[in-house]
């Protein structure tokens, strides 16, 4: 079996999704397709840690992976089951379906990507060209529906953090909607307009930090939506 992402974990309140329109999952998560994302609480971070707090993964061959705070899942996946068997799309009210890709920071991605295909990810592509934010390559890797992306720091952040010594970090996310524009309004002033996205074809909206979620969040359509 490939690995799989079981769930993610943020230092974050659950009345901040349900205030965007997310419906919860039990008291503290939210079911994005095939991942459920725990919402730990605030308190749940120290002092200046990240707030993406770490993620479960399924069918790996090893934690170890150049620093991101991993646990292996065992068993079957609820989340999987429960849509299966009552055949549901899993559409928030804000149109918000799934999760798109998990967004990983690190000053070295050749190590980090030697690590993460050492434990049974698939590496799907390296992209050496800049994004539009200034990070000089990525790395793709398919995780189930979701996709993991690793981005390279930008030299100088990685020369003002201290050099490429530093573990690699779960960073944020982009979520899919079935109706950007829908996801949009529904947002209101907490969302940045839509704008065409890297991937030919697609848009991409950002969540503001007005919204005050705890990890940068963006919103794509999907995919053949435009």
């Amino acid at each position: 079996m490939a690995p799989t992402i079981d769930e993610l974990v943020l230092a974050d309140e659950p009345d901040r999704w349900r205030a965007l329109g997310f419906e919860l999952d039990g008291d503290d998560g939210v079911r994005l397709g095939s991942v459920r994302v725990r919402l730990a609480g605030d308190g749940a971070r120290s002092g200046s840690a990240p707030a993406f707090l770490g993620w479960s993964l399924r069918d790996v061959s090893t934690s170890e992976l150049d620093g991101l705070a991993t646990t292996r899942a065992d068993g079957p996946s609820a989340t999987r089951a429960t849509q299966a068997s009552q055949g549901r799309s899993g559409q928030h009210p804000n149109a918000i379906t799934a999760i798109d890709h998990v967004v990983v920071m690190t000053p070295a991605l050749d190590r980090t990507v030697a690590a993460l295909r050492a434990a049974g990810l698939e590496l799907r592509r390296i992209r050496e060209e800049p994004t539009p934010a200034g990070a000089p390559r990525q790395a793709f890797f398919r995780l189930g529906d979701e996709i993991l992306e690793v981005v390279q720091e930008p030299h100088e952040i990685v020369a003002r953090e201290g050099g490429a010594g530093r573990p690699a970090r779960l960073w944020g996310l982009a979520l899919l909607s079935s109706d950007l524009d829908r996801t949009v309004g529904a947002l209101g002033e907490h969302a940045g307009e839509a704008r065409a996205a890297v991937q030919p074809g697609r848009r991409i909206a950002t969540v503001r930090r007005s919204a005050g979620l705890a990890v940068p969040v963006a919103v794509m359509s999907a995919r053949g939506a435009g």
